[in-house]
């Protein structure tokens, strides 16, 4: 077997492992700070946390086969997980402090997620459309599942530019595949794209256009 190969093959799962972690951290932080500001308690801020950094994650390696996935049997996507959440459970007060920062972590794990969804999948031979989708979705996933646990509509379904930066981040990812660039430069470079979109996207309040009630739902509405 070549070598080259090998070591392509061991450069991928190192890359996927730094970005999951590091996505993990930050949207667990982020899924254990929504359930500080809905008074859970301790183990509802644990599983909002567990929740939020791994539902797109395990929902992709389920979709591409990838089983059992790596949020459940690497021990160490649960402990950061639940780091994360002990301490936004502790020190809630300075993370809260950080909401703008926050926000900007909250970007990159978006990048992360994205770009290391779309390399795995990629890894398993789905082909370039599917394997974006599936970027975009890990990236989101937990989100949603984090949302709809407190019964609230799903952030990325109302709000600013989310889905669309994750899906623009998996694309270059999969261009670089199919153009055979740098794994390395490639994944980074789509990550760069995600994050800096995301960051304008919050900075200048794009949005995608939303439905607007008809005058018949409206009527409805108030006679609720």
């Amino acid at each position: 077997m070549s070598l080259i190969p090998i070591l392509e093959q061991h450069t991928i799962h190192k890359l996927l492992l730094v970005f999951d972690l590091t996505g993990t951290f930050v949207f667990a932080i982020s899924g254990a700070m929504l359930g500080v500001r809905r008074n859970l308690d301790i183990f509802g801020i644990l599983v909002l946390s567990f929740a939020a950094s791994s539902a797109g994650g395990i929902t992709r390696d389920l979709l591409i086969g990838a089983v059992p996935p790596s949020a459940i049997s690497d021990w160490r996507y649960l402990a950061v997980a639940l780091a994360a959440g002990l301490l936004a459970f502790f020190l809630p007060s300075p993370i809260e402090r950080l909401h703008n920062e926050i926000l900007v972590f909250d970007a990159a794990g978006l990048a992360l997620f994205a770009v290391a969804g779309t390399q795995k999948a990629l890894a398993y031979g789905l082909n370039p459309l599917m394997a974006a989708l599936l970027g975009m979705l890990t990236g989101i996933g937990g989100g949603i599942v984090r949302d709809l646990l407190v019964a609230q509509t799903p952030a990325v379904l109302h709000k600013d530019l989310y889905a669309l930066t994750a899906l623009a981040g998996a694309v270059i990812v999969v261009i670089g595949k199919t153009l055979n660039w740098p794994i390395v430069p490639t994944a980074i470079t789509g990550g760069v794209v995600c994050f800096g979109l995301r960051l304008m996207a919050i900075r200048h309040n794009w949005h995608l256009p939303s439905a607007q009630p008809t005058q018949i739902s409206s009527a409805l509405n108030k006679d609720q």
